[in-house]
């Protein structure tokens, strides 16, 4: 064989290992994306570089792999379930401290599952990242709400607290997160379930109001009804004048 044919041949394997490379990255990071979905482009965002990004979710998964996760019991579901109920209770009389127990509630469910709780609150998220790739920025943006300095209006609050609640859902197995994790999709077109906070009498004034709207509607749609029964049991109306003699109307024209 000839040294031109050898350099040939070890050109074409360069250029095969070359684009398996490529075609393995770009694997990979679809891979990612549709697993991470926000939080891959939160960490691209955050880092400034791409690959460095990937190879951190990758850590994070792998990382993830080593914890024993387990799902709750029936009991254990509704238990938390309960101590969450009673943080909305009383998040009208006092929204910082209701913070402060979801935060806590957060941990304590985590720990249940078998997920490593320290004080690194970034690791924490990171780990949750894997599993609940939607909801973990709610656990941020709660956790900011929860440790902002000086007064916070209500309405910053009330975003934080359902922001923790889109987090409990996920680990109760509450959320559409999960099925879109375990679909593949892992994108962030799921339902979002933060909703309004609010006290349970407010609802209850809305109910109230909601179904006097409804009698009033059914009151006159009814009374339209009964007119127009009327109407067709009498007859069209007639002129009140009486009908005019031929005589009449040519001394009118």
């Amino acid at each position: 064989m000839s040294g031109t044919a050898v350099v040939l041949i070890i050109v074409v394997l360069l250029v095969l290992v070359a684009l398996g490379v490529v075609l393995s990255r770009r694997r990979r990071s679809s891979q990612l994306q549709q697993h991470f979905g926000p939080e891959y482009e939160r960490s691209v965002a955050a880092t400034g570089d791409r690959r460095a990004a990937e190879t951190e979710l990758a850590e994070r998964r792998q990382r993830r792999e080593e914890f024993d996760v387990r799902d709750l019991s029936t009991e254990e579901s509704g238990r938390f379930r309960e101590s969450w109920n009673e943080i909305q209770r009383g998040f009208v009389d006092d929204p910082r401290q209701s913070l402060r127990s979801a935060d806590l509630l957060v941990a304590e469910i985590m720990r249940a599952r078998g997920y490593p709780v320290d004080d690194d609150f970034d690791r924490r998220a990171d780990d949750l990242s894997v599993d609940h790739p939607r909801v973990v920025q709610h656990y941020r943006e709660a956790r900011k709400v929860r440790d902002a300095d000086g007064e916070v209006d209500t309405e910053s609050q009330r975003t934080g607290l359902t922001s923790y609640r889109s987090l409990i859902n996920a680990l109760l197995g509450d959320d559409a997160d999960h099925d879109a994790r375990h679909a593949g999709t892992g994108r962030d077109d799921v339902r979002d379930d933060r909703s309004d906070v609010r006290p349970d009498d407010t609802r209850a004034d809305d109910a109230r109001r909601a179904d006097v709207a409804t009698d009033h509607t059914d009151g006159t749609q009814a009374g339209r009804h009964a007119l127009r029964d009327e109407q067709r049991a009498t007859g069209p109306a007639t002129d009140p004048t009486g009908p005019r003699s031929p005589r009449t109307e040519e001394h009118t024209r």
